[in-house]
Parts: C-alpha cells; sequence; structure tokens
C-alpha cells in the first residue's frame, strides 16, 4: 500500500456516563449546602467576619452559561451537600484506570466505525485537561488495553487538547511517521470543579471522546479531508487550575478554592472571543475559503453566548443551530472534547464536498482550528 501522507479523520467514538444531572437537582444540592453553611457559620456572619453565602437558581445558570444538565460519572456524591465532589473507590495497580477505561469505550466506537482493528493503528495520544496521574500514561494504559503496537503519550492544552492532538496526528501523517492515529479524550472534568462555588458549580461534566486520524488511504469510502489546521497560545490566569502531584502533602488541599477550577469569566469572555473569531478568519482566508462556504462550525462547548459571538463574527450573521449546533444544554462543558462531540453527534447529515470548521479555545490561553472536507 502506497501512503500519501494526507491526514483525513475516518472516523470518531464516544462515551456518555450514564447519569445526569440536572439543573434542578444541582440546584437543591447546591442550596442546601448555602443554608447549612450558613446555620453552622450564623454567629461569625452576624459579627461581620464571614460572609454569607448566596443561593444558586436555574435561571442564574442557564443565562449565565445555556447549560441545563450535565452528564457525570458519579453522581451520587456530587449532590451529597456534605461531600459536593465526585468519589469511586481507588482502583489497585493492577486494574485498568477509570480515564483508561473510557477512553477505551470511545476508542473502541471509533475504531468500528472506520473497520479499523487495532493492529492497524500506530499511535495512541491521550489529550486531555487533567490526567489520573503523572505516570505511567494514560495513553500507554489505553495503548496496551487496546493491543496496539507503536507508541502513545499524554498531552494537555486544557480546552484545546484534542485539537492540539489532532494536528499533532495529522502532522504524524504528513511526515511519514505514523498511519493511523487515535486521539483520546477522556474528560473526567468534575474531578477538579469546585462545586461549592455559586460561580461555576454548574460548568462542567464528564465524557470521553476518540478521533480516528489516518492516512487517506486507509481511510473508509466516508470520511473527513484535513484542509488546515492552526494553534495558537497566549498565557493567562484568567482560567487555571493549581491541583495537582506537587501540592497534594496535605489531604485537605483537595477542597481548597484556589487549587480547583477558578476563572475570571468576564475577562476570559473578552479576550478570547476576539482572539479566537481572528484566528478561525485567518486560516480561513489562508486555505481560500470563505465564511459562505462554512458549512457548519462545531466549537468548543463553553459557553452559549462566547459560541454565538464567534459564529457571528466569523460568518457574518448570527449562526442559526444548523449552522453551529450545540450539545453544551446537555452535557455542560467537557473540555477538549465539547467540539469532538458536537462533531460526531452534528456531521453524518452533511453532504459530499461540505466545509466544516471544527474549533477550541480555553485555557492557557490556547485555540484550536481543524477545517475539514467531506468526502463520500
Amino acid at each position: 500500500m502506497q501512503y500519501t501522507g494526507t491526514p483525513v479523520i475516518s472516523s470518531t467514538g464516544l462515551f456518555t456516563p450514564d447519569e445526569s444531572i440536572s439543573n434542578e437537582e444541582l440546584v437543591e444540592s447546591f442550596n442546601a449546602y448555602v443554608e447549612l453553611h450558613n446555620a453552622e457559620h450564623a454567629d461569625a456572619i452576624a459579627a461581620g467576619q464571614v460572609t454569607a453565602l448566596e443561593p444558586s437558581s436555574v435561571e442564574f445558570i442557564e443565562k449565565a452559561s445555556g447549560i441545563k444538565a450535565r452528564h457525570v460519572m458519579a453522581k451520587g456524591p456530587i449532590l451529597d451537600p456534605n461531600v459536593m465532589s465526585p468519589r469511586w473507590a481507588e482502583r489497585p495497580n493492577d486494574e485498568r484506570s477509570i480515564m483508561a477505561e473510557i477512553g477505551v469505550k470511545a476508542a473502541l466506537q471509533a475504531l468500528e466505525r472506520a473497520g479499523r482493528k487495532p493492529e492497524e493503528v500506530d499511535a495512541v495520544l491521550c489529550a486531555a485537561s487533567n490526567m489520573e496521574r503523572p505516570y505511567p500514561a494514560m495513553a500507554v494504559e489505553i495503548q496496551d488495553a487496546l493491543g496496539i503496537e507503536g507508541f502513545g503519550f499524554d498531552m494537555n492544552v486544557a480546552c484545546s487538547s484534542a485539537t492540539f492532538g489532532i494536528q499533532t496526528a495529522a502532522d504524524y501523517i504528513r511526515a511519514g511517521n505514523a498511519r493511523s492515529v487515535l486521539v483520546v479524550s477522556p474528560e473526567i472534568t468534575s474531578g477538579h470543579l469546585n462545586w461549592r462555588d455559586r460561580d461555576s458549580h454548574f460548568i462542567f461534566g464528564d465524557v470521553a471522546t476518540a478521533v480516528l486520524v489516518e492516512d487517506k488511504v486507509m481511510a473508509p469510502e466516508q470520511h473527513w479531508e484535513i484542509l488546515g489546521t492552526r494553534l495558537k497560545t497566549v498565557f493567562s490566569n484568567n482560567i487555571r487550575n493549581n491541583f495537582g502531584f506537587l501540592n497534594r502533602a496535605h489531604p485537605e488541599s483537595a477542597s481548597n478554592a484556589d487549587k480547583l477550577f477558578v476563572q475570571e469569566g468576564r475577562k476570559v469572555f473578552k479576550e478570547v472571543v476576539p482572539m479566537v473569531a481572528q484566528m478561525i478568519c485567518d486560516e480561513a482566508e489562508r486555505l481560500s475559503i470563505v465564511p459562505r462556504e462554512i458549512r457548519r462550525m462545531w466549537l468548543h462547548q463553553a459557553n452559549a453566548g462566547m459560541n454565538r459571538l464567534i459564529a457571528q463574527r466569523v460568518l457574518g450573521h448570527e449562526a442559526s443551530a444548523d449552522e453551529s449546533p450545540t450539545v453544551l444544554d446537555t452535557y455542560g462543558n467537557t473540555s477538549s472534547a465539547g467540539s469532538i462531540i458536537a462533531f460526531d453527534l452534528h456531521s453524518d447529515d452533511l453532504s459530499d464536498g461540505d466545509i466544516g470548521l471544527i474549533c477550541s479555545f480555553g485555557a492557557g490561553y490556547s485555540a484550536g482550528t481543524v477545517f475539514v472536507r467531506k468526502v463520500g
């Protein structure tokens, strides 16, 4: 078989946890915690030593984000006002880790859709926001579980991890260093969310996605030609998570607000929207793509308002649900997996020759664009 060095997306895979938390359930839990906290600290609050916590509401959540529900791996402990954090039993070293487990499920679906056997894959990239452990790499564990020869490694560019992974995989194809690469994004984002923070307790959900990037000579008849990819990073503290293996000396650190997800939401909105919109337009111009040729945009699923404004700046008009579909309402923010979920669920109806855009953006700041064209 003569390989061409031309990368395409052959297929995708999606694992969705069975459990889901609605905004109504989440608000009930959060407000119960608020009542407990304010009652426990009533004297200090009256003396002005402690600030009383404010309750949340369904209306506040949906106005701020557009999120209505989110899937999670551990619903019970998250909704328990005395816990409010995911909990699961620690697994022994000879048992598959939870991130590898859900990553494998997404990867197997992608392989099945492409009619690909594991032995035909050369590499596995685990591209996700937070890894379960420093080492061994999650990618190597997924590789082993699938029975893939070759190599694997982890990469973390926060919410842009999947698109950065796609470009990395595409570059391996272009350079002739691989013919088939799995980009797997197991995102258990519920673990780095402060569920007791009113401003962010509703944001994240759990999921796993997989993207099979291959030389086009291997691809199934129906696939997506990768027209071009572009990546961008700009350092910012406006989205940050300090929790890691270097600050775990004290068990209580896991509950400290500054060790979990924090963001300056207004600053992020103001700075990221123009940066991403301009990046998309610049890349489209480089590829000689005019806005009217973009049939669909699969944008990062973090905030409905951000997506609406980015799409409008790119297309020149407010995008319809068909032009820029959302999964944010039922999945929540799933970090790097968000745009891939949208692509997985809302791409089959496109026709041969249609052009689309997979785009991510988030902490870093980081942003990635992948322009694709439907084949077959």
